[in-house]
């Protein structure tokens, strides 16, 4: 069972409310909504992950009926737009993005995009992360999120949502015209290595670090997304909360079928 028509959307992000792809976004949203709601961190927050502030105070700024600016992370602006400013009605579904850069295999546990989607998966609402893979120092190819993403929405919202459900959807890094389809992945896995720590010292010549980011090649299985984007294709990847490794489960009941013995 799909989607409602006119649905009620809560646009989230992890790049910043005044992102060029949130913009994007919401311009999307518009084509199938007239009740497009943004609730979005007031800086970057790319990194994330799931996290959420519960150490110190969310500061809001409401920009307008519909836009907030929040001093916080992705998760927080999720969990504000349903709880706090949406409270006449949660929303039908979580569009997270226009993300700035790929969020692809591993990149979904550190990705606040990812994130946001995944929150709405939390509380059973129907939500999908989208990215705009780039090379940096290069242009950014916004026109084909702009001509897929609507493609792609579109045909999600037919989709059967069930419980902890979330969808993660990737644009490859090429103009429009070079994109050759849209393929259903797997969450691929890339070679380890990925992320860094660059040590370098200030002018007071007290050491700090930068996390780079390199991505190796490898990892590219046939049918997963970091194999879909290499063929220019758009990856849909349907993702879920319950992460359990099923097939280790007996084995691990196994090593401890004699637990009582060894503790007593």
């Amino acid at each position: 069972m799909g989607l409602t028509a006119n649905p009620r959307i809560l646009v989230v992000n992890d790049d910043g409310i005044d992102a060029p792809g949130i913009v994007l976004l919401e311009e999307i949203a518009r084509q199938f909504s007239d009740d497009v709601w943004v609730v979005a961190p007031d800086e970057e927050r790319s990194g994330a992950g799931h996290s959420m502030s519960i150490s110190h105070p969310v500061r809001v700024v409401q920009r307008d009926e519909r836009h907030w600016a929040v001093r916080g992370t992705p998760t927080d602006c999720a969990l504000l737009g349903i709880y706090e400013f949406m409270t006449d009605k949660a929303p039908d579904l979580i569009l997270s993005g226009i993300n700035r850069g790929p969020n692809l295999a591993e990149d979904i546990t550190y990705s606040g995009t990812a994130s946001a989607a995944m929150e709405g998966a939390v509380l059973g609402i129907p939500a999908i992360a989208l990215s705009q893979i780039i090379r940096y120092q290069s242009p950014i190819h916004w026109d084909t999120a702009r001509k897929y993403a609507p493609i792609v929405i579109r045909q999600l919202l037919e989709l059967d949502w069930t419980p902890g459900l979330f969808v993660n959807v990737n644009f490859p890094n090429c103009p429009v015209e070079e994109v050759t389809g849209i393929r259903a992945t797997t969450q691929g896995q890339r070679p380890s290595g990925c992320f860094r720590p660059v040590r370098r010292v200030d002018e007071r010549h007290v050491p700090y670090y930068w996390i780079k980011i390199g991505f190796p090649e490898g990892g590219d299985d046939d049918g997963n997304d970091l194999h879909a984007v290499l063929d220019n294709k758009v990856s849909i990847t349907p993702l879920q909360l319950e992460m359990t490794a099923h097939a280790v489960v007996p084995e691990i009941a196994a090593l401890f079928a004699d637990a009582d013995a060894v503790t007593n």
